[in-house]
């Protein structure tokens, strides 16, 4: 195993993918960091909506390992996110 290969090797175990499987997020992925090598059940995300910053509640669905590398699909939580209103209006 070359060094960068091992380098790889090492960050897989640092890190997993995460991947939003609906809400205003849906399709997207996210690299995160695992803490004493797991993954965290609960996360949050903050993103712009209507030029607004909202945080985004998502709760894990499942856990997989593709070709060496953890991913976490995450399903929106609403009732615990700030609302999204559709119809801001743009400062």
């Amino acid at each position: 195993m070359t060094s960068a290969d091992q380098t790889r090797a090492d960050s897989s175990q640092e890190t997993y993918v995460a991947e939003f499987i609906d809400g205003p997020l849906e399709g997207q992925f996210d690299s995160r960091a695992l803490v004493r090598g797991k993954h965290a059940p609960r996360i949050s995300m903050v993103a712009a909506v209507g030029g607004l910053e909202s945080v985004f509640w998502y709760d894990e669905v499942d856990e997989r390992d593709m070709n060496g590398q953890r991913r976490v699909r995450y399903a929106f939580d609403q009732g615990e996110s700030d609302p999204i209103d559709t119809e801001v209006e743009p400062l």
